[in-house]
């Protein structure tokens, strides 16, 4: 059974190891988390993340917050963050994340649910079209990652 809870404080220590677990060059053009690196910082608080539980463990997160800090993009969420356990895939807990995240960022207002993924990520890039997402734009060869140009494909999900 999979449930969607807001993260707690104690989450701190399983939700590092999960982005330390998930990191490779597909999903990210940053370098890799060092381990011991804090999950929850001054940009990412607990009130900012929703986990999945599967089994009665951790088994993935979303993370949600605002865009640009300005009362003009009040309206827009965007999710900054998705990882699920390796050991956990394909049992649909990503698509609950990205609903669950939709439904909370509807609860606080917003119009429009933003999100920015790497171009040969097809996985997560079909993730999101399945939960309603569309592409809005593409920043075409805006990473170079081992070796490659790799685009950074914005998409976004309207809510009104």
């Amino acid at each position: 059974m999979i449930t969607i809870r807001a993260a707690l404080a104690d989450d701190e220590a399983v939700l590092a190891k999960l982005d330390e677990r998930t990191w490779t060059p597909a999903v990210s053009p940053a370098p890799p988390p060092p381990p011991g690196t804090p999950f929850f910082d001054d940009g990412t608080h607990p009130g900012d993340v929703l986990v999945a539980e599967h089994d009665g463990a951790v088994a993935g997160y979303v993370r949600l917050g605002e865009g640009f800090p300005i009362p003009a993009h009040r309206h827009v969420r965007v999710i900054g963050g998705l990882a699920v356990d390796p050991d956990r895939r394909r049992l649909g807990i990503a698509r609950q994340l990205v609903d669950a995240a939709v439904a909370e960022a509807r609860r606080r207002g917003a119009r429009k649910v933003t999100l920015r993924v790497l171009g040969h990520n097809t996985g997560a890039r079909r993730v999101y079209e399945q939960c309603g997402f569309v592409v809005e734009g593409v920043l075409r060869a805006e990473f170079r990652i081992d070796g490659h140009d790799v685009d950074d494909v914005l998409m976004a999900r309207p809510l009104a």
